[in-house]
């Protein structure tokens, strides 16, 4: 999916843009959904692809929402070295945008927490 940097613009909010194009992150606790307790699925808050399944989002007191997977090739994963810490990205696999980081510290049977931006996610209730 190949857009502009203008379009996009035009397409997000500033906050949204900040996280999904420029790599940004939002302040933890802020999010719209990280108490979100509804069943449904997780979308890209840029083009709309889905991500996380309600069932696998998890409260893990981190400030943001968590989940313990992704819905199969919905992500792709970028080793990120920035800010002095070495992470794992996590990135829409439709668009390229930036949704946050996984960790592999997760309480499941996973054992991941993908911590991802309120403001790059969108809900779809179901």
């Amino acid at each position: 999916m190949k857009k502009s940097e203008s379009e996009w613009k035009k397409e997000l909010s500033p906050d949204a843009y900040t996280v999904l194009r420029k790599k940004g992150t939002e302040m933890p606790g802020t999010g719209k959904l990280l108490h979100n307790k509804e069943k449904g699925m997780y979308a890209c808050g840029g083009c709309g692809a889905q991500l996380f399944a309600s069932d696998t989002k998890f409260e893990s007191g981190m400030g943001w929402p968590s989940f313990d997977k992704a819905i199969p090739g919905a992500v792709k994963f970028h080793e990120d070295v920035g800010q002095g810490m070495r992470r794992v990205e996590v990135t829409c696999a439709k668009c390229g945008g930036h949704l946050g980081h996984v960790f592999n510290d997760g309480p499941t049977n996973t054992g991941r927490r993908f911590c991802i931006n309120s403001c790059a996610l969108k809900f779809e209730k179901g």
